[in-house]
Order: structure tokens, then sequence, then C-alpha cells
């Protein structure tokens, strides 16, 4: 202190004191967020980052150790009266503040991009020199809150880390009829699954005026109808329209009926007509036109319900997912708070909504007991690898992804919670990601409530999943990928 109270006076005077007015309650580092923020990619990363340190290091700082080591600050005889800052703060002096966000700030955002963190290293460096320089703090503040600054960006260096990216569209080509104008397809739809209004009858009979369209009548077996429709002479292909229980059992019966299947994109979510590159009933009507198809892998479950002396047992078809415990619930949550805050928010309030008030499961899987709160099958790999599996670019991968979220560990909802916040799900010790091509599930003691493509199948003691490699061929104009 007294080497910087010999200083000369100068300029320099009206540059520290301005800089460290700057940097008072992070003005300076939401500013430089701001405009980072602006530029998509690594900046705006950098970004985030920087502010997690900065939020970390702020707490640790002003709750925590300048209430646990109160310290005087430095007289104003220790420093000229023309650079002493006035008036001076009353918090205790150790540790420094400014110092501590402002190296949090440089180091997370450096750790993620180098370049912006090497531009802002000799700002962090002016700020926290310019805490001495005013008299605001001893240089061991200034240390200290350096080191805890480091710490912060060091403990936050992982968190909300960049997805790895999506591997590239990748299927098996196999041959299927060319159906010019629909001639040899018969389309059963299901009125009363997805999107289906009258103007859909009219926009099939446009895009496909050879083919046979069915509607199924209110009240009738599914699949029975289905069938039907399959068994339609002249049919060599058989398409449908509707969510995701009726595309399973019309899947189901093209294998039965050895036809390749056409998915439209009826249902609400569409999700295996996505993964198929049929994004609208034109690009259905195009894909089959050309005889574009791919080889598909499908999930065969069989469910046992009932007493434990007479069980029922059910066979179902599986496309997509399936699921037991609340992954349903954090779904339609994430869902309905997507429009309005986005994706990464909207999984954020959706998980701690879900999690906070849920009950675990006990159940094993595969012989092995587990207190859960997920299990999820994936039939085929998805992306990204976290609570949150959106898109799946292989369909005959012959595998189910397998996500649990246990509660066995100790403290594990704080445990998730944590992991919710801080976006490190995928690599939480009680999340747990795995695969295989076989999968039985029983229950422990109360029957479970187990969702197939988001049919909902309560009192389940026993489902056993098996993949049926390759068995369902869909047209799809991913075959041109």
């Amino acid at each position: 202190m007294r080497a910087v109270g010999r200083l000369p006076h100068g300029n320099h005077d009206h540059f520290f004191r301005a800089l460290s007015a700057s940097a008072t309650k992070g003005k300076l580092w939401f500013a430089v967020a701001a405009v980072l923020g602006a530029v998509p990619g690594r900046e705006r990363r950098a970004a985030v980052h920087g502010i997690l340190a900065l939020g970390v290091a702020s707490a640790v700082t002003n709750l925590g150790f300048k209430t646990l080591l109160p310290r005087a600050r430095p007289l104003p005889e220790h420093l000229p009266v023309f650079r002493f800052v006035h008036p001076q703060p009353i918090s205790s002096s150790l540790p420094s503040g400014h110092s501590a966000s402002a190296v949090a700030f440089a180091l997370g955002v450096g750790f993620v991009s180098p370049a912006a963190g090497l531009v802002l290293a000799p700002v962090a460096a002016g700020v926290a020199y310019s805490r001495i320089h005013t008299g605001a703090h001893w240089p061991s503040d200034v240390l200290f809150g350096s080191a805890i600054g480091a710490g912060a960006a060091l403990l936050t260096r992982r968190w909300w880390p960049e997805r790895p990216p999506v591997p590239k569209i990748r299927q098996s080509p196999v041959e299927a009829p060319a159906l010019k104008d629909g001639e040899g397809l018969s389309i059963v739809v299901n009125p009363l699954g997805g999107s289906y209004t009258p103007e859909t009858a009219r926009v099939l009979s446009k895009e496909f005026p050879k083919a046979h369209i069915h509607e199924i009548p209110e009240g009738s077996d599914l699949a029975e109808e289905v069938l039907a429709g399959a068994l339609h002479p002249g049919t060599r292909a058989l398409g449908v329209w509707g969510g995701d229980g009726t595309v399973g059992c019309a899947a189901g019966t093209a294998v039965e009926q050895s036809l390749p299947l056409l998915v439209l994109p009826g249902g609400t979510l569409n999700h295996f007509a996505r993964d198929a590159g049929i994004d609208s009933v034109e690009t259905a009507a195009r894909a089959a036109s050309k005889g574009e198809a791919v080889r598909a892998d499908l999930g065969n479950v069989v469910v046992e319900r009932g007493l434990p002396d007479t069980p029922e047992t059910t066979r179902l078809t599986m496309l997509n997912t399936a699921s037991i415990g609340v992954y349903p619930n954090l779904v339609r949550r994430r869902e309905r708070l997507t429009p309005a805050l986005g994706k990464p928010l909207a999984g954020l309030i959706a998980g701690f909504r879900t999690f906070a008030a849920a009950t675990p499961s006990t159940l094993r899987i595969n012989g092995v007991r587990h207190k859960l709160w997920i299990l999820y099958l994936g039939r085929g790999r998805y992306y990204p690898r976290d609570l949150a599996p959106l898109t799946r670019p292989i369909l005959d991968d012959g595998l189910f992804d397998i996500r649990i979220v246990t509660a066995d560990e100790p403290f594990a909802r704080l445990r998730l919670l944590w992991a919710i916040l801080t976006g490190t799900a995928a690599t939480s010790k009680v999340t747990h990601l795995t695969e295989a091509s076989h999968v039985v599930v029983e229950a422990d003691a109360q029957p479970l409530v187990l969702a197939v493509d988001g049919e909902i199948l309560p009192g389940v003691r026993r489902a056993e999943f098996k993949v049926l490699r390759g068995k369902l061929h869909c047209y799809s104009l991913n075959s041109e990928a």
C-alpha cells in the first residue's frame, strides 16, 4: 500500500477509479456477456460459463467469507486523498468481491473461448489492481478474492457442457414398390388419433388419388381395422395416419403381412415419421412415388398384467420409446414450456418441478433391484445423451437405449436436482446410460404403470422387451442420405 501511495498523481488515477466503478455489482461483466451472447456458438457458451462462474464467486465471497472473516479496510492515511475511494465500502475488506468476480468471469469465458479469455485477462487484472490503487482493499484481499474467482471458474468448468454433435443420418436402403399416385397403397386413417380434420381427407385424396383410404370407425377394434386395410385386394404397401399407438399397430401388421409401411405425419409429435425423414404428406407421397425405403428395427413387448397366478398377456409393437416412472410427466411439462422458454430452460424448469415432488418406484431390471424415478427405453440410440432425448439418426442399430435415474444413492434427490441445475445430468452418479437388445422389467411389490409409444398400461407385473432387427421396411427419403 505504501508503494502504491508513492505513485505520482496522473490520468491513471481517473482510469482505475472508473474501471473499479464499472465492475461494481458486475456491470462490466454483464455487458461483456451481452456482447458475447449476441454471437451464436462458442462465444455464447463462453458468456454463459462466465456468468455461472461469476455467480458462484460472488455468492461465496459476499455470503460466506465476508461474514466469516471481518476485516477493516485501508485507512485514508495509507493513500493520497486524491486517490482514496469515496465513499469507502462498509463491508468486510476480506476478500475482494471485485477481484473474485473479475477472475471468475475471465477464466470462465477463457475455458470455453481461449481467445476471448486472453482479451479479458488484462481487464480482469486491471479491475483487481484498481481495488488496491483506490484504497478499497489490501493486496491480500485481492489475492484471496482472485483465488476464490479461479476456484469458482474451475468448479463450474463442466457445468452445462457443450453437447456432442448428433451423428449424421445413416440408414439402410431397401427395395420397395414405387407407388405412383398411390396405386397399390392402402391407407388406414384413425380420425381419433393425432391431428385429423376434414381437410386431411382432401389432402390424402389429392396426393394419393389411386390409393384405397379407409377411415377407422369410432369404437371399432384398431388391430382388426388395420389388418383389414392390409388385406385389401391389390395392396402392395400399407399406409397409416394417426398417433404413435396407431402407427405401432400398423408397423406390426405390415411386418406380419410382408408389406412396406408408409407413415404419414398425422400424430401429435410424429416421432417415427420425423426420424424416417417424412415431415409432410407431400414428402410421404414423393418417397412412395420413388420407391425410396429403409430398414428399421421394431421392439417386441410382452406385458403381463393382472393377478400373479392368472396373468393376462398383451403383445405390443414398440416403434419409439417406453418408460416407467415420471418420464411422461417430465416430457409433458417440457413440451408445454418449450414454445415460451426454449428447450434448455424448459427442460431445466420441467426437471425441477417433476423431481422435486416425485416418488421413486421399486422394480427389477434384468434381475437387479432398483429404486428409481425413471426407466426410459428408446428403440434405437437417441441424442442428446441426457434426460431429454430428441432425435434418432439410425433406425436399425439393433439396440435399446436405456436411461435410468435411480434413487438408490445417498442424497439422491439433491444430487439429481443439482445435476439438473448444472446441466450435468448425463454424468451424474444417479443417471445410468446403457444399451441392450433384451430387457426384462419386473414389479418388485406394487404393479407398475408402463407407457409404450404414448399408450399407458397400468397394473404391469412383468414386461419383456426384445429387438426385432431390420424387420420393418418403411418409405423414407433418408435413404438418399
